[in-house]
């Protein structure tokens, strides 16, 4: 803190300083005549002058001489032509007062009297000297500054020591940011961008740590089938049992493969460097054939119907990632759909919205928000596996990334309701 504060009080008294001799330099230049003009000298000038007007020019000096001698104030003849300075002859010129400075530092008032004679008064009151009052004002003044300063600079240091400390924790792998900077601080916004930075990483390392997890339980569980169907298939006195052995490892492999296949799109999606691939598509042509192409790989008492309202002909956003979404909430929504499923957009306000709804068993509130985590799945129905908990959380990445929203609620149906929102591109 010392640095700074020193820095910057030296900044500031510094520009103070240039500022007002810049601004004294400048009344000398261009009005330090009217400025260092006082009414005794231009008195005593026009008296000495009315004095000198009805005696001859040969009589002037000696006529100074008696009225220097009778006032007390000294005062000179001088020719016109032992005055130097363009400025101070032109000023003499216009008849107005001009002033020298001797070697000595007496200050002289200077008057033409005509073209050949000025007259010269040593100015009646010598230029003011500073005395202790007016150093201890200076002093005063400075101080104040100082204080102003340290109130000023205090509290901002303070703030960036505290946000300092907590990046170096947070640095040192311990995964939480805890900076105490109050709202109307000067840094709140910076200590505010840093804690979003925080939780995002600690979002990611939880993210990869559930995911390590997930992956090495999901693979484990078709590898120990597939060791078992190799003994079954080596102990095998048939072929047809080879065969069926050789099928259930095929079905294994399957499995990892989609596993595989749904980590490395969720991890793709967890990258801070997705590009989007912007453009203009009709969602009242491709929900429609989204929706009928899951309901071919779906249960044929299970109806799927759409309701496009809006300006949906050309809603701008990433195809792929758009697609994934829609096809993951209709999958979702399959597997627990009892009847019916009812997909709705609409386009108003600059808000594009997407509804798919169902009749199923809906979510309880208490897991509405933890559902959309990585690798979580609420129940599955005895033992049966219903995927690998990947499918929401890469709709909600994916909508993110569209600067959007997804939500789940109850439905009008009875089951679940995911909203989905995302402002238009423009």
């Amino acid at each position: 803190m010392a640095r700074q504060f020193l820095g910057l009080y030296l900044l500031i008294v510094f520009t103070l300083a240039v500022v007002s001799w810049g601004q004294d330099k400048l009344l000398q230049a261009y009005s330090g005549v009217e400025v260092a003009e006082d009414k005794p000298v231009a008195i005593a000038m026009a008296t000495v002058a009315e004095s000198l007007r009805e005696a001859p020019s040969e009589d002037w000096r000696a006529i100074i001489t008696r009225i220097a001698a009778k006032s007390g104030v000294e005062m000179e003849l001088f020719a016109t032509r032992d005055i130097t300075g363009s400025h101070t002859l032109a000023l003499l010129k216009r008849g107005g007062i001009a002033y020298m400075e001797a070697e000595n530092g007496d200050s002289w008032a200077l008057r033409r009297l005509d073209d050949e004679h000025v007259l010269a008064i040593k100015s009646i009151e010598p230029a003011p000297r500073r005395g202790p009052l007016e150093w201890w004002l200076t002093m005063l003044f400075y101080a104040v500054i100082a204080l102003v300063l340290m109130i000023w600079i205090w509290p901002l240091t303070r703030d960036l020591r505290a946000l300092e400390r907590a990046a170096a924790l947070f640095g040192n792998r311990n995964w939480s940011f805890d900076a105490p900077i109050k709202p109307h601080s000067q840094i709140y916004p910076l200590a505010q961008t840093f804690r979003r930075m925080a939780a995002r990483i600690d979002g990611l390392i939880a993210s990869h740590k559930d995911m390590s997890n997930a992956v090495s339980h999901e693979i484990k569980t078709p590898l120990s089938r597939m060791k078992f169907e190799i003994e079954l298939a080596q102990q095998a006195a048939t072929v047809p049992e080879v065969r069926r052995s050789l099928e259930h490892i095929k079905g294994d492999i399957g499995q990892i493969n989609d596993l595989v296949t749904a980590t490395l799109s969720y991890a793709i999606l967890e990258r801070a460097d997705v590009t989007l691939n912007i453009n203009e598509h009709n969602f009242t042509t491709l929900i429609p054939a989204i929706a009928a192409a899951v309901a071919r790989d779906s249960r044929a008492d299970l109806r799927i119907g759409t309701n496009i309202q809006g300006d949906a002909q050309a809603v701008r956003c990433d195809m792929h990632l758009m697609e994934t979404t829609l096809k993951n909430l209709l999958y979702n929504a399959t597997r627990y759909a009892r009847q019916s499923i009812d997909v709705s957009f609409t386009c108003e306000q600059g808000v594009n919205c997407l509804l798919v709804d169902d009749d199923g068993p809906g979510i309880p509130a208490a897991d509405r928000q933890r559902v959309f985590d990585s690798f979580v799945q609420l129940e599955r129905h005895a033992g049966r596996k219903t995927g690998f908990g990947l499918g929401l959380a890469i709709v909600k990445r994916a909508i993110e990334w569209h600067g959007g929203q997804v939500s789940v609620a109850e439905s009008p149906l009875g089951g679940a309701r995911f909203r989905i929102t995302w402002p238009v591109i423009s």
